[in-house]
């Protein structure tokens, strides 16, 4: 970060998608919790080199230090089951944004990126709950991997300017996890921000490769996975041998990548 001078960033407590069930729901924010622990573990080791900053007044004393400043934000409301307590320790915890969803549908909302498609036309009950108690805390609702409906709905019930913390154009890259050009009007009415999201998907649309695809296949085959996003339900060893074969994929057919130019 220093180097790059990059003065900021957010950690981002990070839950794929799991099972909607009460069990993997408690599992899941205890993992949410481990998380927050090891980012806490983390700056506790390198106080000379980074603080957390939970305001803009902080973030300014810290800058002035020489420090980098470290945010968190929360990605996927899944981390929280149906408990809106959470939202207040998470808060508490330092958290300043949470992004309702993530490649799936939860139980807060629809994801622009679920096979099934939609489940609610946009925030569930639960949903609409947790938006007005993000508004209530201060805590940002980002509206990046969310349906369109599911973004509508926010916008028409948030309270105060919304973000779509790593999302993109549609008009550039017709993928469902951008934006359209309406879309992104109405977040600039509602004074809200949007930043870009840099994988190659969701900025250049790839040019198809059957032998690339084909060897994916075998691997999720292999691995009884439907695509990438079910590695995340593997065990973990399991995991690690499907992005060593993914990684070796990428060198024999590499993507034809996004370049800054």
């Amino acid at each position: 970060m220093k180097r790059g001078g990059l003065d900021a960033i957010f950690f981002a407590v990070y839950l794929g998608q799991g099972p909607r069930t009460s069990e993997a729901h408690e599992a899941a924010k205890k993992r949410a919790l481990g998380i927050f622990d090891a980012i806490n573990t983390t700056l506790k080791s390198t106080s000379e080199l980074a603080e957390l900053a939970t305001t803009p007044d902080d973030a300014y004393r810290i800058g002035k230090t020489g420090k980098r400043v470290i945010f968190i934000g929360v990605e996927n409301g899944y981390a929280m089951g149906h408990d809106l307590l959470m939202l207040q320790k998470f808060y508490d915890l330092g958290a300043r944004y949470m992004t309702l969803c993530h490649s799936s549908n939860n139980d807060i909302c629809d994801s622009s990126t679920d096979p099934k498609g939609a489940e609610y036309q946009g925030l569930s009950p639960l949903g609409e709950q947790v938006v007005k108690e993000m508004n209530r805390l201060g805590m940002m609702v980002d509206v990046s991997h969310v349906s369109d409906s599911t973004f509508y709905d926010v916008i028409r019930l948030s309270k105060v300017p919304i973000i779509a913390s790593h999302s993109g154009a549609k008009a550039i890259c017709n993928h469902p996890r951008n934006l359209t050009d309406d879309m992104l009007k109405a977040l600039a009415k509602n004074g809200g921000v949007i930043q870009l999201n840099l994988l190659s998907d969701y900025i250049k649309t790839i040019p198809a490769s059957p032998e690339r695809e084909a060897a994916m296949k075998d691997i999720y085959e292999k691995y009884n996975i439907k695509d990438r996003r079910g590695m995340m339900t593997l065990p973990e060893a399991e995991q690690q041998k499907a992005r060593a074969e993914f990684t070796e994929l990428n060198k024999k057919y590499p993507i034809q990548l996004a370049t800054v130019g």
